[in-house]
């Protein structure tokens, strides 16, 4: 069953569409193998997927763009089937950095266009070479950064015809009021990526994005590995979590599964991160089974307000 098909993708405010189930594609240049994008993102084309999450900072694009042309140029997809979404990283705010940045995720996925691209954060780091920079003590070095002049500038990008999309990620209330007050505002954010899964569920920001026509698009929705450099240990594993493993029981499907058709339900987009073919594979059969009311509800009541993604800059 494809995603492609409008009853598996939302209509975003400015007429684009989003479909539901995206791979997320973050991989840490330190230990991810190279060709291993490269390798996921092919094989999620040919399983079904047509949203690709990816970023200038995960180091893999030009990974990522070679496997989504090599899937073009067989025929499996054309340009248009595909949603990849990228990202200004927190070291390009400043208006004249911001075209340039995108220009370079283009060249690195040699496409002329990206679907949607977002802030990354809604915080600077001091421009350079570093994508994150330090003092002497080791502490990030922010910059101060006027968020209406970054999103100007994503404006123009827009109406260059660089993106057909334009969002942010990690935005509170008052960060996306903001932009949504701007005096001149040409383009509205059409998506806010956030954490967001059973022990995390965002209830108040969920429904002031949705009087907004705002889609929330939900990372790390499985929970995240145990990587203890950037994840709350503290947090319980959420696949484990017994009413998940129950209902998934009932449906002969894993907790994964569950997770992922929960938030599906919720009109709320799901990027799960894997390099797994198997995963891969699993990941995507959420199409074909619905979660009652009632199970909607027990889900919800597992809500924790736990980040697993503790974003400690």
């Amino acid at each position: 069953m494809s995603i492609t098909a409008e009853a598996h993708s939302i209509p975003l405010s400015d007429g684009n569409r989003i479909p539901l189930l995206g791979l997320g594609t973050y991989g840490d240049p330190q230990t991810t193998p190279k060709g291993t994008a490269y390798e996921a993102v092919k094989l999620a084309i040919e399983v079904g997927y047509r949203h690709i999450d990816g970023a200038l900072v995960y180091f893999n694009e030009h990974e990522v763009g070679q496997a989504i042309r090599e899937k073009m140029a067989d025929g499996t997809v054309k340009r248009e089937d595909i949603f990849y979404c990228g990202k200004l990283w927190n070291t390009f705010h400043p208006p004249e950095l911001v075209r340039p940045t995108l220009e370079r995720t283009l060249k690195a996925l040699q496409l002329d266009y990206v679907d949607l691209y977002i802030i990354e954060l809604p915080i600077a780091f001091k421009p350079g070479d570093s994508f994150y920079p330090k003092d002497e003590n080791g502490k990030y070095i922010y910059h101060e950064t006027d968020l209406c002049a970054t999103w100007e500038a994503l404006e123009a990008c827009k109406d260059a015809g660089l993106t057909k999309s334009l969002g942010v990620s990690n935005f509170n209330r008052r960060q996306l009021e903001l932009i949504l007050k701007k005096p001149g505002l040409k383009h509205r954010p059409v998506s806010n990526q956030v954490e967001c899964h059973p022990y995390f569920t965002q209830p108040k920001l969920l429904e002031y994005c949705r009087q907004n026509d705002i889609v929330i698009v939900g990372y790390s929705p499985l929970g995240t590995s145990r990587d203890a450099s950037w994840v709350n240990l503290k947090s319980p594993p959420l696949l484990e979590d017994a009413v998940l493993v129950a209902i998934g029981n009932k449906y002969k499907k894993t907790s994964a599964q569950v997770a992922l058709r929960f938030n599906i339900q919720r009109g709320v987009v799901v990027i799960p991160k894997s390099f797994s073919p198997q995963r891969i594979k699993l990941n995507f059969q959420i199409f074909d089974f619905s979660l009652t009311e009632e199970e909607m509800k027990a889900i919800e009541g597992l809500n924790k307000n736990i980040r697993f993604v503790e974003l400690l800059m």
